[in-house]
């Protein structure tokens, strides 16, 4: 069955089209566009516009255009709109409009990506399951998300994201959840939000999409709280607290960490509920808490759904845990903990505790002695107060359990210079320029967290360290 035909594609967008098509999936990337997809000539850092011959080459169904790109026939089969992300964002809204899908929101200064693969992980034991790919959670990817579900889905979980204020709304408009989890608020962003309460207004509006009745899954545990509910209370919405707090309906009682996995305890309604999420980090067990809230607002089972969690792994850059072998034939190794993609003052707490959860191996490298060893790219966006973000994570609890701490950029010179002499690692201004040394920071037994915001290009080391490995090893939790 077509995703969307041309005739469906003209009455949702108010478009005209030049041919009669179907499409199996709708595309903005030539990279990644597959054969029968609708390809959507979005202008952002190129014009789309410029990739059509290529796309209808690449087998594309049809291009969703507001012009006849140059070079293209006039009877290619062209979807034509006055605006293109106007058309793209009637498409989702008419794909919404037709689905039967129960539909949850997942925004938060934390932990939005990592959720919504909790919630796909959950849901998808008990129906069809549609998510938004990667990190596509702003004013194009929510309408993407939301233009490739199929009508037939039982749950899809869309991923809200923003920069500035006034941005959710919108998209959660568009969205028109049955559910949403705000995973946390916290410092980021702080270069477009005046407070971290401003940060929580924003966050909260993400309930003003809700459909009548919905239910707003709540972090109880930080300051902002208030905030939340006080918005929920005024859309009508249903609260559902998550965390550590007695007023928590979802309660985290006890989390375990081991090397490669947490164990947690909680009482969800009152009921006992024991589930396991297969990487260490609290942050995790709190989340994976929300989300199995989230499933039992949509209707799923919970019984079922804290055993489906355990199905979860974070994806690279976002905690994934790999064993890097440097010798096979001695099975030497170490460990690296790779949370290159995203960094705010929250975030990067979660991490440096499950780095300090960790346990290293002795007696295996040439330093004798298992290390902890943190490298920290700058955290981005913060505004005015950066320098003080950064410097504070030297005081960290649990800090002093980390041999060595090594920073990139010019905003984690702060923490550089805040360091104890016996922690304090090498700066470089930019991560390109610890790659020279890598192999000498980092031995067998060690355990390595690679942490930072996208922009610090971190994952130039996360590639460096996977380098160094002889042979393949399996994810942690795979094997």
């Amino acid at each position: 069955m077509a995703l969307w035909t041309a005739a469906e594609a003209v009455a949702a967008t108010g478009g005209r089209s030049t041919a009669d098509w179907q499409a199996e999936g709708v595309s903005i990337d030539t990279r990644s566009l597959q054969k029968g997809d609708l390809f959507v000539a979005l202008t952002a850092a190129r014009d789309g516009h410029d990739f059509v011959a290529q796309a209808l080459q690449a087998g594309a169904a049809a291009a969703l255009v507001s012009r006849i790109p140059e070079g293209v026939p006039a009877d290619a089969p062209l979807l034509i709109v006055d605006d293109v992300l106007q058309g793209l964002e009637r498409l989702g809204i008419a794909a919404r409009a037709r689905t039967r899908a129960r539909v949850v929101g997942v925004t938060g200064s934390v932990g939005k990506t990592s959720t919504k693969e909790m919630l796909r992980a959950i849901l998808g034991g008990q129906g069809g399951v549609h998510a938004a790919e990667s990190s596509y959670n702003n004013h194009w990817g929510v309408p993407l998300t939301l233009a490739r579900m199929p009508a037939d889905a039982d749950y899809a979980v869309i991923e809200i994201g923003m920069n500035h204020p006034g941005e959710i709304a919108p998209l959660s408009r568009m969205a028109r959840p049955h559910a949403v989890m705000i995973t946390t608020v916290a410092p980021a962003h702080l270069e477009a939000f005046d407070s971290v309460e401003g940060i929580a207004h924003e966050k909260a509006a993400i309930m003003e999409g809700l459909e009548p009745g919905g239910t707003a899954v709540l972090n109880a545990d930080i300051a902002t709280t208030p905030i939340l509910t006080a918005k929920a209370r005024a859309m009508g919405a249903r609260i559902v607290l998550f965390g550590t707090a007695e007023t928590a309906d979802y309660r985290l009682t006890e989390a375990r960490l081991s090397d490669q996995a947490t164990v947690v305890q909680a009482l969800c309604d009152g009921q006992p509920t024991l589930f396991k999420v297969r990487t260490p980090g609290r942050h995790f067990a709190l989340n994976g808490l929300g989300a199995l809230a989230v499933a039992q607002a949509l209707g799923a089972d919970l019984t079922i759904a804290a055993c489906d969690i355990g199905n979860w792994l974070p994806p690279d850059g976002r905690g994934a845990r790999e064993r890097i072998v440097l010798d096979v034939v001695d099975e030497t190794s170490f460990h690296l903990i790779d949370d290159a993609f995203n960094a705010n003052p929250a975030s990067m707490a979660a991490s440096l505790d499950v780095l300090i959860a960790a346990q290293p191996t002795d007696g295996v490298g040439r330093v004798g002695q298992g290390r902890r060893i943190a490298i920290l790219g700058d955290m981005l966006e913060l505004g005015p107060t950066e320098a003080s973000l950064h410097a504070a994570i030297a005081g960290h609890p649990g800090l002093d359990g980390l041999a060595t701490i090594h920073c990139v950029g010019p905003r984690m010179q702060a923490l550089h210079e805040a360091l104890p002499r016996s922690q304090r690692g090498l700066w470089v201004a930019e991560a390109k320029d610890l790659l020279p040394q890598i192999r000498r920071l980092v031995d067998a037994g060690d355990i390595v967290l690679v942490k930072g915001s996208k922009g610090s290009k971190l994952s130039l080391v996360v590639d460096a360290l996977k380098k160094m490995g002889q042979g393949p090893a399996p994810k942690e939790g795979t094997e």
